[in-house]
């Protein structure tokens, strides 16, 4: 088996389509599909139904995916590791992070961390939506992964090979901008009206935050009258547009705190309609480089120091 079967597998798996996953991976599509087929006769079953107008995942398809997601990852971090160790360079710690956690989130929080003591490691942060840096996991590009996250949300990071510690905590709050002949009023309220429905800005699939409203049934409350205006993955956008009155969106509040105080924008709905959320950090539970190692050690420790005294 080669190396490249592998991404070329995952890949797939992401697109769904084989002249897209061809596209990605810089080859033809004959190229690409013969490697498939190659993988598939190594591992003596078809891995792959293409039968189906997006190709889907076999039930041997369905098994062999963690286990390459976690060959990859180890041969990734086998790769760094002997590197760093034959050429004498520093150890880069390697954070993705959605996109809304860093800017409002992560420059504060790793500058609290080393308030203590520096870090000896210089960082690397890459930013996307959380399906992309799931993807960044699992391919072991990164060492950590910062998101939002929700009790009731499932993430594709399995628990049988990634681990999570709480670092933060958030609340995703309806707002919308001001009406015009009162600014302490919301120009588009919850619950709408029927008839009349208020203009929603909503996240797209791949985020995070739209996982997190859909699972945790921010949307089928109280009877609501929405009428979808506009969709992105990025929070920072649909804060933009409910600022220039284009309707209401569930914001996080790490990002819209500055707005909400200085009245750019107001609730568009009770404290009923808030989400609650915790900032989370995953990590694989294989063990990383030395860097990566010291780092979460001084996290746990910090988590403890900051956990409250059980009361006698």
């Amino acid at each position: 088996m080669e190396l490249d079967w592998l991404e070329d597998f995952l890949a797939l798996v992401d697109h769904q389509h084989f002249g897209r996953a061809a596209e990605a991976r810089n080859l033809s599509q004959p190229a690409f599909s013969r490697r498939i087929r190659l993988l598939e006769a190594w591992l003596g079953a078809p891995l792959f139904n293409r039968d189906t107008h997006r190709v889907a995942l076999t039930p041997a398809g369905e098994q062999w995916k963690p286990t390459a997601e976690d060959l990859l990852r180890r041969l990734t971090l086998g790769r760094e590791q002997t590197r760093a160790m034959a050429e004498g360079f520093v150890s880069t710690l390697r954070f993705a992070s959605t996109h809304a956690l860093s800017i409002t989130f992560f420059p504060q929080w790793l500058e609290a961390i080393e308030t203590q003591t520096p870090l000896s490691s210089s960082v690397s942060l890459v930013t996307d939506n959380m399906a992309g840096c799931e993807r960044i996991m699992q391919q072991g590009h990164a060492h950590f992964l910062l998101c939002h996250h929700h009790p009731s949300t499932p993430v594709s990071l399995r628990p049988n090979y990634f681990i999570s510690i709480d670092v933060g905590h958030d609340v995703l709050i309806p707002v919308s901008a001001p009406a015009a002949d009162d600014p302490a009023r919301p120009r588009f309220a919850l619950p709408g009206k029927l008839g009349a429905p208020t203009p929603y800005l909503a996240f797209g699939e791949v985020s995070g935050m739209g996982r997190i409203l859909a699972s945790a049934h921010a949307l089928d409350g109280p009877s609501m009258w929405l009428e979808p205006r506009f969709t992105a993955h990025v929070a920072t956008v649909l804060a933009a547009m409910a600022r220039a009155g284009r309707g209401m969106a569930w914001l996080p509040l790490s990002l819209i705190a500055r707005d909400l105080a200085e009245g750019d924008l107001v609730r568009a709905g009770d404290q009923t309609w808030d989400v609650p959320i915790d900032i989370r950090l995953f990590r694989p539970r294989a063990r990383q480089t030395a860097a990566a190692e010291a780092f979460w050690t001084r996290l746990k420790a910090r988590a403890e120091a900051d956990a409250p005294s059980p009361s006698v």
